[in-house]
């Protein structure tokens, strides 16, 4: 059954597109004038040469330091205040079925298991799902958005009635926590909104819709109207609508909004590409930035629906940069929220060619 679940997946993967051929150009090139870099939604980018050995010793490496790295309840995170933090096992699970693996199935399918068990088990009657003492003092509904993704994910693999209709609660809960703007902020109320939290709600709602939960139109249409707010006219995005600066890992995450809501096409999507390209990694723009792998996990997922040379161009540069920033002692990557984080986060971007999730699906 998990060999036919995986093949399905697989063959899924291969129906989105055919295989075409591809070169690497400059920024200067993909980004060009009068949006000369083709995309979004055109064909296949992917050409077979995205996993060279070193992409792929650097993906083993540091799924093992997951596996080793996970506490015995099943969750993730040890450092930084972030102990059993229920964002960081979403993601850390996210980052073992970027590989095929599912829960009990595959080489790391028991972790999988372990984290979907941590998740449902701290799945509250609200729906609301917390961790540890860092999944409630650090943002809360970061890991409450990330924690749900990932079951939204499972769900599209592995569908059962509890994860349902838990899923269905922690969905309820985020569409009932949308304030007026149409946006989501740290605490699960409807209060106050910024793009970085949005972003995570509306990844969420957009995987659990695309597996059968009921997400409400008027849900989705409120956040595009916030996110296009959010942007400025340089193409960026502002991390709220009462401030108007753009930033790399905010406009990542708008211009992924804007794909995860449905819109690929467009100004606002051909201005936040162009912006984004002015931060392709080991520029001077894409060292500029921080929130280092928050940025690059959305602008990894933007690039790779809007194909063309922007993925031609990003790819080669986050992987190869990312290849050199793992750890040589124990295959780690080190992020802000702590070693568990970070390394969730490289595993993601640099199994995204893999298409193994359905949220990546094109």
């Amino acid at each position: 059954m998990g060999i036919l679940r995986l093949s399905i997946l697989l063959v899924f993967a291969l129906i989105v597109g055919t295989v075409i051929g591809g070169h690497s150009v400059s920024a200067q090139d993909a980004a060009g004038d009068g949006g000369s870099a083709k995309g979004p939604l055109g064909d296949d980018p992917l050409d077979g040469s995205e996993f060279t050995p070193e992409v792929m010793a650097a993906i083993d490496r540091g799924l093992e330091f997951l596996a080793q790295t996970q506490n015995d309840d099943g969750s993730f995170g040890k450092s930084g205040g972030y102990a059993g933090h229920a964002g960081i096992t979403g993601l850390a699970g996210l980052a073992f079925m970027s590989q095929g693996n599912l829960p009990d199935e595959g080489k790391y399918g028991l972790h999988v298991r372990k984290c979907l068990d941590f998740i449902l088990s701290h799945t509250g009657r609200s729906g609301f799902i917390a961790g540890g003492p860092g999944s409630v003092s650090h943002g809360p509904m970061y890991g409450h958005c990330f924690a749900t993704l990932f079951l939204a994910e499972v769900y599209g693999t592995s569908p059962n009635p509890e994860l349902r209709e838990k899923l269905t609660r922690a969905i309820d809960l985020i569409v009932r926590t949308q304030n007026d703007q149409g946006g989501w902020r740290y605490q699960p109320v409807k209060y106050d909104a910024d793009l970085s939290v949005t972003i995570g709600a509306i990844m969420a709602l957009r995987a659990a819709r695309n597996n059968g939960i009921k997400v409400p139109k008027a849900t989705i249409d409120k956040a595009i109207d916030y996110v296009k707010k959010s942007q400025n006219k340089d193409g960026g995005f502002s991390y709220t609508l009462n401030s108007r600066s753009s930033a790399f890992p905010r406009s990542a995450a708008g211009v992924c909004s804007l794909f995860n809501c449905g819109i690929y096409t467009g100004e606002e999507v051909e201005n936040g590409l162009k912006y984004l390209m002015q931060h392709v990694p080991g520029t001077s723009g894409g060292r500029a930035s921080g929130h280092y792998f928050y940025g690059n996990y959305y602008a990894v997922q933007a690039m790779f629906i809007a194909g063309g040379e922007y993925w031609k161009t990003w790819w080669p540069a986050i992987s190869k940069e990312l290849v050199d920033k793992q750890s040589k002692g124990d295959g780690s990557w080190s992020g802000s929220a702590g070693k568990e984080y970070g390394t969730a986060m490289s595993l993601i971007i640099l199994q995204v060619p893999n298409r193994y999730l359905p949220i990546l699906q094109r």
